[in-house]
């Protein structure tokens, strides 16, 4: 058994950046039934297949600029200012990008959903933000 190493894994924009620098990310992927029962049922619920959905919850270190001083341009200002602001969807990546056999990436389109900072005092300021999916997510495996 391969234990992943999770900093390996990262949610990542269409283009390949690193989204908003996160620390932790996590991805939620659901598929609701749909209740059918009847009265033929003997009293036991019966479901079938209903609609799947998925999101993209991550957080990190709030910060404006990178370890060399350069503006950061992806960062959660920026994801805010381009995604919440002029509701646009994001393509997005969850996943790592190495190419051994048996690494798995999903991508889909999301929206962002909500973001918020914390500044503690004498601590790291850090961002949170969800995005909930639109349309199908896939699922790519390295051969």
């Amino acid at each position: 058994m391969a234990v992943i190493n999770g900093t390996d894994i990262k949610v990542y924009d269409a283009s390949g950046e690193l989204i908003a620098f996160a620390q932790n990310g996590s991805i939620n992927i659901n598929h609701s039934t749909r209740e059918i029962t009847n009265k033929s049922s003997a009293g036991w619920k019966e479901s079938l297949e209903g609609l799947r959905d998925w999101s993209i919850d991550t957080d990190g270190v709030y910060a404006w600029s990178d370890a060399s001083g350069t503006l950061l341009t992806n960062g959660f200002d920026d994801v805010l200012k381009t995604y919440i602001i002029t509701r646009a969807v994001l393509s997005v990546k969850f996943g790592t990008t190495a190419t051994a056999t048996g690494d798995t990436v999903y991508t889909g389109s999301a929206f962002v959903t909500s973001g918020s900072i914390s500044a503690g005092t004498e601590d790291s300021a850090t961002y949170s933000m969800s995005m909930e999916g639109t349309g199908a997510l896939t699922q790519t495996v390295a051969v």
